[in-house]
């Protein structure tokens, strides 16, 4: 393996009574309090209730910031750090799923800064300092809860960026399976799809003697593929809920690469996508990385067929490592379908007609991947197959 360095200094209160926390937590911070979330849902099921309680309980007083897209917009984070830095604020709340802690990431980051919030976004700028940020988790899906990386869309640039800095890690995320109940179906199953890409795309590197994260990788995967289908089955099922929320936070918060570089080349094109198309981010991935592992495949079969007989139950006998990997990748796209996430394009209304300006998206920084470097050629290709 490599060497690294790791560090995530991100405190997690999971459980039924996690919130009870809270006022212990927030005692260490003034009493401005920003509270960020998005369309509304945590007022139809109680958690806006709960949270507000508490924070008026605490003396604290409460400003507010609604309306994060699901995929979160620099001007939403403009607006929150101006208003940070009118009103004093001491310590920002986001209550929410990844989008709204996203979004929350680069409010505390750009409330500390002079500049716009793009900079920090294009990397102009490296943020060294952030207010101080916690979160309440009600979505299984992303991991920002427990990790300092963040996606942001520009919707004048039309560009989907990621970035990242050690200044914005939450200072503590609760999380209470109850909270993620009422999340309906489909983003139920966009959460799923979305922490098992993020394994994948750990999973697939070039590092050598890694059995430790191979093993832990495949087990969260299993995990993940066992829960799911009871889940989407029965939503308000909170033992499945606790094992789908702990899974989408173990499948982020660099556990799982500690001694690799994962590839990530499917998030790139995807964040071309959605920057046009504005997708939901997993619909996108559970289109697109299937056909990335057709492509990538090639560069080292046994690891993919590893991956398809460890996590898929492919059957090695008789069979060359291409073969079980073409049947381990043809049997995630059927689980991913049976739980109702897209295969096609065209599942979005989507043409070919923006292919090249997708293609320079992707190419911004140039060849990109780390698992299998990917060209323009490449890029057309995957998204040709995928429509």
């Amino acid at each position: 393996m490599n060497g690294f360095t790791f560090y995530n200094p991100v405190k997690i209160h999971f459980g039924e009574n996690a919130l009870e926390v809270l006022p212990k937590e927030l005692a260490k911070y003034g009493p401005n309090i920003l509270l960020v979330y998005g369309g509304g849902s945590i007022k139809g099921n109680g958690v806006y209730e709960d949270v507000i309680n508490i924070l008026e309980q605490a003396g604290k007083k409460i400003f507010e910031l609604a309306g994060v897209e699901p995929n979160p917009r620099v001007e939403t984070a403009r607006r929150g750090a101006e208003l940070c830095k009118n009103e004093n604020i001491d310590f920002v709340l986001a209550v929410g799923g990844g989008s709204v802690i996203d979004c929350a990431k680069l409010i505390v980051a750009a409330a500390k800064y002079d500049g716009d919030a793009w900079d920090i976004v294009t990397k102009k700028v490296f943020s060294s300092e952030a207010l101080p940020l916690g979160t309440v988790l009600t979505l299984a899906a992303t991991g920002s809860e427990m990790n300092a990386g963040s996606v942001i869309t520009n919707s004048e640039t039309k560009e989907k960026l990621s970035w990242g800095s050690p200044a914005v890690f939450p200072k503590f995320s609760i999380m209470n399976p109850a909270y993620t109940v009422s999340v309906p179906k489909n983003h139920t199953v966009y959460g799923i799809v979305d922490m098992m890409s993020h394994i994948f795309e750990q999973y697939f590197h070039n590092a050598t003697n890694t059995p430790v994260t191979d093993e832990m990788c495949e087990g969260v995967l299993r995990a993940i593929i066992e829960t799911a289908p009871k889940l989407i089955n029965d939503l308000e099922d909170v033992r499945l809920r606790e094992t789908i929320l702990l899974a989408g936070t173990i499948g982020l918060n660099g556990f799982l690469s500690l001694g690799s570089r994962g590839d990530w080349a499917s998030h790139n094109i995807e964040h071309a996508v959605s920057a046009l198309y504005d997708i939901p981010h997993a619909g996108g991935l559970a289109i697109l990385q299937p056909h990335w592992m057709r492509l990538a495949l090639g560069e080292n079969p046994a690891r993919f067929a590893r991956l398809a007989n460890k996590v898929f139950g492919v059957d090695p006998s008789n069979k060359s490592d291409e073969e079980m990997a073409y049947e381990g990748i043809d049997r995630l796209c059927t689980f991913w379908t049976s739980l109702g996430a897209p295969s096609r394009l065209a599942d979005y209304h989507i043409d070919d007609s923006q292919f090249e300006e997708i293609v320079q998206h992707c190419m911004l920084n140039g060849p990109f991947g780390n698992f299998k470097k990917l060209h323009e050629s490449d890029v057309r290709i995957i998204l040709q197959a995928a429509l």
